[in-house]
């Protein structure tokens, strides 16, 4: 037998990833680099040959969840087409059932970011600008197509986000959290917030009407001639 065909297979970064949420499932948010090495089949010198440093992997796990999270908001067509309320209770309840598949994914990252760990990583990852950034470009890519006045979505985006990130915290201190519950608390508070910045810029729309409804009535309004 060859020195090469001794050597073990190469694993891939994502397949540490996928290692290391089934040993946060299983084992819960406090953790190990050893723990997630072991679960990949591999030493952690071997590792730390994928991933720089534990802030690296933690970064690696995190982009990973919020791309999850973020996917629940749907396309920007969607958000669009879709009554305000019905389209925030569907990202909400498509979100809800994603973190109640891996509670203790978030729970890890929100101990990442708060500085603690099973091994004492501090200040790995922060949740919350990761997903905002992601929602900041998908809702300022809905504002330009309609059009509207996009100035300042930057904080009602990471505003958002920290109102759901907070209360999911709050969420699963419940023995037996339930999507619909996590709906009805955070969807009237989202609802709240989108409301008030689109009134900031003259336009008052209504929760069960589409918004594309809503914004073609008003330029209708702006563009009929003047009488007399």
């Amino acid at each position: 037998m060859s020195r090469a065909s001794r050597r073990p297979p190469p694993v891939t970064r994502d397949a540490i990833v996928d290692a290391a949420i089934r040993v946060l499932d299983r084992d819960g948010p406090r953790v190990s680099m050893d723990a997630f090495a072991a679960e990949a089949g591999i030493t952690k010198p071997r590792l730390y040959r994928q991933f720089t440093d534990k802030s690296d992997l933690y970064t690696a796990i995190g982009n990973r969840f919020a791309d999850t999270a973020f996917a629940a908001t749907g396309t920007d067509l969607t958000l669009l087409l879709q009554p305000p309320r019905e389209a925030i209770a569907r990202a909400l309840g498509d979100y809800a059932v994603g973190i109640l598949d891996h509670p203790n994914v978030f729970r890890f990252l929100a101990q990442a970011h708060a500085g603690t760990s099973g091994d004492g990583a501090t200040g790995q990852y922060d949740l919350s600008s990761a997903v905002a950034d992601r929602f900041t470009k998908r809702a300022r890519a809905v504002a330009d197509s309609i059009p509207l006045d996009a100035e300042g979505i930057e904080y009602l985006a990471r505003a958002i986000v920290g109102v759901m990130i907070a209360l999911t915290d709050l969420w699963l201190t419940d023995p037996e959290p339930e999507s619909s519950e996590f709906v009805r608390r955070v969807g009237e508070l989202v609802w709240g917030m989108i409301d008030a910045f689109l009134r900031g810029r003259g336009v008052e729309a209504a929760p069960d009407v589409p918004i594309f409804v809503t914004l073609a009535a008003l330029n209708a309004d702006h563009e009929e001639p003047g009488v007399g």
